[in-house]
């Protein structure tokens, strides 16, 4: 390679190369500034319109399953739990109203752990086919409607930061900036108040058509979305089963969300603080060897980069290897760098 690709403890020694290692400290210097400044032009208020749709779209169906495909799997579960607690409904007791309607509130209630007793299996059958649908709700509500609630979650959340930034005329590529800084925080609130909307609803649905007073309805309310299910108080009026078959479901998954989106919260303070302390603490001689990842006695931008990164617990020092084996792979003359004949050498020796 050329002497101008030499490392720079090499070339600070001659006098009359300083020069040329600060030309080329000076564009590696640019180069990274250019690499961050592209990636703020793209959140830039300036952006199109046209441009930052699709970003929004991908991001959404990258982090999230299909959504009709979560509600299919949901409507086949309920289908077939349906029909064979239909057939199996002589075999089950306590408080019935309609027979379909209890086989479907049945199976909700049994999905979501909440478990009244006001209708339970009466044989032994109709016991061991409850044991496999508690475990296979149990799963399709960890795999598949956690997501779906992620899904809608982040739909509202940017909904909301409309609604926060609305007279400050803010573009898409704003408010997407905004949700990946205080992603937790939005999604916290957003599910905040979904809950209380489906706490109010339930208990005035309670009071109003089950006929019981405020404190039952909101007893009912609270030992229902927590999974409790006491079962002194419950739904027993076809009404209020037809409306508990939707209103547990969105209950139950969505106070799951809220504490799973307060720990996300308090990993991402704690993740914030880390990073704050890194990039606040004093580099020492010691801080200066460990990072120095050639060991040449200096730390250049990229050694100083990765250690940083490994200090505030991004990445390990297994990825630094893995990516490093990589490298060391694609690098077919050794040396040092990566070139397109690099490349092609490479291909054609995974050919061979």
């Amino acid at each position: 390679m050329a002497p101008g690709n030499l490392k720079r403890p090499l070339i600070t020694r001659f006098p009359g190369s300083l020069s040329r290692a600060n030309q080329k400290d000076t564009f590696k210097r640019r180069r990274y500034r250019r690499c961050k400044s592209a990636l703020a032009e793209s959140s830039h208020p300036d952006t199109s319109k046209a441009a930052s749709l699709p970003r929004s779209e991908s991001i959404i169906r990258r982090l999230h399953p299909s959504f009709i495909q979560v509600i299919m799997v949901l409507v086949a579960y309920l289908s077939i739990g349906a029909l064979c607690f239909y057939l199996a409904r002589h075999r089950m007791k306590g408080k019935k109203t309609s027979g379909v309607l209890d086989a479907v509130y049945f199976c909700v209630v049994t999905m979501t752990t909440v478990g009244y007793g006001d209708l339970v299996p009466d044989t032994v059958a109709t016991k061991l086919l409850a044991c496999a649908f508690v475990f296979t709700g149990m799963a399709l509500i960890a795999l598949s409607l956690s997501k779906a609630a992620d899904y809608l979650v982040e739909k509202q959340e940017v909904l909301l930061i409309r609604a926060l930034y609305m007279h400050k005329h803010v573009g898409m590529a704003d408010i997407l900036k905004e949700m990946e800084t205080n992603r937790a925080r939005y999604k916290c609130l957003v599910v905040f108040i979904i809950l209380l909307l489906i706490i109010f609803c339930g208990t005035v649905f309670l009071a109003e058509v089950e006929k019981l007073s405020f404190v039952d309805a909101f007893y009912c309310v609270c030992s229902t979305i927590t999974t409790l299910g006491y079962g002194d108080v419950s739904f027993t009026t076809e009404a209020g089963r037809a409306f508990a078959v939707l209103w547990i479901l969105f209950g139950t998954v969505s106070l799951a969300q809220f504490f799973l989106y307060v720990a996300e919260l308090n990993t991402e303070r704690r993740q914030k603080k880390l990073v704050k302390w890194v990039l606040e603490k004093k580099m020492t001689n010691v801080d200066l060897e460990v990072a120095d990842l050639d060991d040449d006695g200096v730390v250049d931008v990229s050694d100083f980069i990765i250690y940083k990164l490994k200090e505030m617990g991004k990445i390990s020092q297994e990825d630094i290897s893995l990516v490093m084996e990589e490298f060391e792979e694609l690098d077919v003359d050794q040396s040092g760098t990566i070139s397109a004949a690099d490349l092609t050498l490479a291909e054609s020796q995974r050919v061979e």
